[in-house]
């Protein structure tokens, strides 16, 4: 798992595989409020960016999950939410899978999960061997979030540029 702000990303994208590069690139270079809702291709099927906008939920109401064949960079555009992390390694019993269909599975707990509160402008980057826990609230109250999550298929990760 790798938590940034966007901001610094220029002083270090020459740290990254070049697939993780290009959707960190495209985060930086595209009017992300002036993005439709849905689906937009970056690089055929293998990284594409999903925009989404909704109200935060209560931790407890928020599953758990993973993916196999891609990395998410979860980014916000606006709003802020808490993601709950932890290691795919410590997970408990699976609640879920769609692994087949959604590439995504879902578990009902990890040993140790780590809070993290994102806001406007910060990204968090999960690999297949994390779990996250997203769209949890901050606190007791609801908040409207903008995000996009680029979707990268590991085998276009490539290599450091």
């Amino acid at each position: 798992m790798i938590v940034g702000q966007l901001l610094n990303i220029k002083n270090e994208l020459v740290l990254y595989p070049s697939g993780l590069q290009k959707g960190l690139k495209f985060l930086l270079e595209t009017d992300l409020s002036a993005l439709a809702l849905g689906r937009h291709e970056i690089q055929d099927s293998k990284i594409y960016a999903m925009v989404a906008e909704y109200e935060t939920q209560p931790k407890e109401q928020r599953r758990l999950e993973a993916h196999k064949k891609y990395l998410d960079i979860q980014y916000i555009c606006s709003g802020e939410e808490m993601i709950g992390s932890g290691s795919l390694a410590t997970v408990s019993e699976i609640d879920e899978d769609c692994l087949e269909a959604r590439d995504v599975i879902f578990y009902k707990g990890v040993a140790a999960e780590t809070e993290f509160i994102l806001s406007h402008g910060m990204f968090a980057v999960y690999f297949p061997w994390d779990v996250h826990r997203p769209n949890c609230s901050n606190g007791e109250k609801a908040g409207k979030v903008r995000k996009v999550v680029v979707k990268i298929a590991m085998d276009a990760l490539g290599t450091r540029v």
